[in-house]
């Protein structure tokens, strides 16, 4: 019965990380939807018209970067340790 109550009083009820790690989380979120955002669109109105805008910088290499930028954010988010000063 004593071991019982030692398994239940040892868990933490808290949040498993702290709140710099839900802010980078949220930071790095807004990184990657707004890689997402500059990745779509390019296509053209006319099916049988093809539309060069598709292989634009935005498209090709800013939009995949900040993707990339906000994974990094995310797994920094991950492993920051909230209680060190």
């Amino acid at each position: 019965m004593a071991e019982n109550n030692k398994i239940k009083g040892s868990f933490n009820t808290g949040f498993v990380f702290g709140k710099k790690n839900y802010t980078f989380m949220f930071i790095g979120i807004a990184v990657i939807a707004l890689g997402f955002i500059l990745m779509s669109g390019g296509g053209s109105e006319d099916p049988n018209e093809f539309n060069d805008a598709i292989y634009n910088f935005q498209r090709i290499r800013l939009a995949p970067t900040l993707v990339l930028i906000g994974f990094a954010i995310e797994v920094y988010a991950i492993l920051l340790n909230p209680n060190k000063k």
